[in-house]
């Protein structure tokens, strides 16, 4: 049975984006929302963009001259004292939520997958990281150590040295 031939029609992100910011904004409630910040076309404050996305507040206090319109999101906002503007391409919002309830809305990442394309060397890749386990941390200069025989996980790790003054505060007018 062959598919019926449907007609090309617009993303429909932007659209629920704005209804459900309108939603969050009437229940007297803050919106946010989720950004996919890997591609160098989102300009966000790259400082705090954690695992390739950043949340940002944008209630009507937060975000000044914010505009939705179908194929992007600007706004200009203070990060650290600083004003910023903000860019961002319709298919870098992952989603819009409000703050108080976490009533959120996720948008399917397929609707724009052929503008989400991240070019390999900006896909970040994972890092190995260590992690100590309590009596059993080795390092790359103990193990030349373990090979002779001397085993000194016995001994408890040295304690931090102790203050010799008190804490003190002082009262400046």
């Amino acid at each position: 049975m062959s598919e019926p031939n449907l007609p090309n029609t617009t993303p429909k992100r932007p659209y629920l984006l704005r209804a459900f910011y309108e939603w969050i904004v009437d229940n007297g409630m803050t919106p946010h929302i989720m950004v996919d910040a890997r591609s160098e076309q989102v300009q966000v404050p790259r400082q705090f963009v954690k695992d390739g996305s950043i949340v940002l507040n944008i209630s009507m206090t937060a975000a000044n001259n914010l505009m939705m319109d179908n194929d992007q999101v600007t706004f200009n906002a203070r990060f650290g004292g600083r004003s910023m503007s903000i860019w961002l391409p319709m298919w870098s919002i992952m989603a819009v939520y409000a703050r108080e309830t976490q009533d959120a809305l996720q948008f399917p990442p397929e609707e724009y997958a052929e503008s989400m394309v991240i070019p390999a060397a900006e896909v970040p890749t994972p890092r190995p990281s260590l992690a100590t386990v309590a009596g059993a941390a080795v390092s790359s200069s103990d193990n030349s150590a373990s090979d002779d025989g001397d085993n000194d996980q016995d001994e408890p790790p040295p304690s931090p040295p102790k203050p010799t003054k008190r804490p003190a505060l002082r009262v400046v007018k």
